[in-house]
């Protein structure tokens, strides 16, 4: 009997310790288990929490079902460098940012910040027919070009010491360029193959599937009983002559990668074209288009054409549109989806065509944001190498003086970023120090509390990765006016940026560095054994694979904030 009470007691005392664990946003691997969900909670799961919901959501909509408080600013602008932006859609209505101080299209500056009519941002990628850049060289490749006529044939020991980390540089970008550059071109080459062949493949099976209503495995079969029975019978049944397993093959190929139709072989074909033409032509030039030197920081290039809805452009680009409606999609209009904060203002910059982003564009976009009064900067982009690191931080430090917060995706490589240096950063490329206090990095996770919560793509370090956000199957407003399921760590940095911007929203008084520390700080931990990213099945505890070794949480984080700001005031 007395044995059975000591049971009960400590089986009591284990109740207690579980509701704290959970209250406290630190949960055991021995709480989870599997959920199936409904449509809505699918377009909404990045949302909810997982005490009440039993989702691993960033506990959103807890906030705004307690919160009781009214926020002290009227709003704030958050500046979204990125792509061209659907100024249209009907969720962004009334959420974008106006520069009140621009009379619109008249051709002058009346504001006199550098840019002419920029009412709602500013495209430092347009062009001057009032268009924009859709394919960027690869940052390597301009290093290459860049200088190779300083370092093509040398070996290190005629370099000078002063030069070394740009010689570096170039034999790194050379390395990359040697292995990827063969690669696409194959590719291409297979793809052109496959479109010729294509008609002919289709014309040919149409013998044997009159309805073309087959599927992998049947033209497998198909092809194994060829392989098996009398080619020359077999043969016969093609009208064109060709061989008949090639034929089977080349269209078991295009199912197998998603591709059926000749507009999808062509799609694909188009895309390669522009890879191996473009983004891996040393002598291409993009720069053209827009008129400017990319190795002199000056204002002014660029036009004022944000939106990738001009007549006559295809909006191919509807990556910031994503970004803009995770932060702020109008929360009070009952249509699409709802932002995580509704009294922003989003600041499109258009940087990011199709390749790797210029630090001229990055730089003068950050100073940008600041000059114009952005709190925070969403910047979900990403490249491995660069050629004015130095303009970058000056103005990641121009934003520090600034109290202005800059949020970054880490990645979309599984890469360990402790090891490989990702551009944008906060670090030297010297010493791997970090020279500033207002910049994260975020890596994004799944809905699943398993051994793949960390999504298989996501960058992470445990010194250079601050935290991680949902980036699953994350539901987002997209160009033309729709909505679109999207994976990434791009979609990771716009609840972070959403959190930061609702945090001064109710706590103007806080600096960019604790508004960093207080996300951080108050993230959820989850006890668990993850998959490493880029790996087969290696598995560390999920707080190793970032700084803070947690997943955003809204609600603790306002909590938190609301602590902090009475300690400062």
């Amino acid at each position: 009997m007395i044995k059975f009470f000591y049971i009960i007691i400590l089986f009591f005392f284990l109740l207690i310790s579980c509701k704290s664990t959970i209250e406290s946003g630190n949960y055991s691997k021995n709480n989870i288990f599997k959920k199936q969900l409904t449509t809505l909670e699918l377009q909404t799961w990045y949302q909810k929490d997982y005490e009440e919901d039993s989702i691993p959501g960033i506990s959103l909509d807890k906030w705004y079902r307690l919160n009781k408080k009214t926020p002290k600013s009227k709003s704030i602008i958050v500046a979204v460098i990125d792509t061209q932006i659907d100024i249209n859609h009907e969720d962004l209505q009334g959420q974008l940012w106006t520069n009140n101080k621009e009379i619109p299209n008249n051709g002058v500056d009346d504001d006199h910040n550098g840019y002419v009519d920029d009412v709602n941002g500013w495209s430092f990628t347009g062009t001057k027919s009032g268009g924009y850049v859709v394919w960027n060289r690869y940052e390597y490749v301009r290093i290459i070009q860049k200088w190779g006529p300083l370092f093509k044939d040398k070996t290190e020991a005629q370099i000078d010491p002063k030069d070394l980390y740009k010689y570096n540089e170039y034999q790194r970008a050379l390395k990359k360029f040697e292995e990827k550059e063969p690669y696409y071109k194959r590719w291409f080459k297979s793809l052109n193959y496959k479109a010729a062949l294509y008609p002919i493949a289709k014309d040919t099976l149409k013998y044997f599937f009159p309805k073309e209503d087959y599927t992998y495995k049947q033209l497998d079969s198909l092809y194994k009983k060829y392989k098996i029975n009398d080619k020359e019978f077999w043969q016969r049944r093609n009208d064109n002559d060709k061989d008949l397993g090639a034929l089977i093959g080349s269209m078991m190929a295009n199912l197998d990668m998603d591709q059926y139709t000749l507009e999808d072989v062509v799609d694909k074909q188009t895309q390669l074209d522009s890879i191996v033409n473009k983004n891996l032509n040393i002598d291409y030039n993009e720069r053209l288009l827009i008129g400017d030197n990319p190795n002199v920081l000056e204002k002014g290039y660029g036009n004022n054409n944000v939106s990738n809805n001009k007549a006559g452009h295809r909006p191919i680009q509807d990556h910031c549109t994503k970004m803009a409606g995770v932060i702020g999609a109008n929360r009070e209009n009952n249509i699409g989806i709802k932002g995580i904060v509704q009294n922003v203002k989003i600041m499109p910059l258009n940087i990011s065509p199709s390749g790797d982003e210029h630090d001229k564009d990055i730089t003068m976009a950050i100073r940008y944001a600041v000059d114009n009064g952005a709190k925070v900067i969403n910047m979900s982009f990403s490249k491995q190498f660069s050629l004015h690191p130095e303009w970058v931080k000056e103005a990641i430090k121009y934003a520090e003086e600034h109290n202005v917060l800059l949020i970054r995706s880490a990645g979309n490589e599984g890469d360990d970023i402790d090891k490989v240096t990702y551009y944008t950063t906060d670090t030297n490329f010297d010493d791997h120090k970090e020279f500033c206090s207002n910049f994260m990095v975020v890596g994004a996770v799944t809905r699943k509390l398993d051994s793949t919560f960390v999504c298989d793509f996501s960058n992470y370090g445990k010194q250079n990765v601050d935290l991680f956000a949902p980036g699953d199957d994350i539901y987002s407003t997209a160009a033309g006016n729709t909505y679109k399921f999207d994976s990434g760590t791009s979609m990771s940095v716009p609840m972070v940026s959403g959190t930061a911007a609702l945090i001064w929203l109710y706590y103007p008084n806080l600096t960019a560095a604790q508004v960093k520390q207080i996300i951080m700080d108050s993230g959820t931990s989850y006890d668990l054994q993850v998959i490493v990213p880029g790996t087969e099945n290696k598995k560390v505890p999920f707080s190793e694979l970032s700084k803070s070794g947690k997943v955003l949480n809204v609600y603790n984080a306002m909590q938190l904030a609301d602590k902090v700001s009475k300690k400062k005031r």
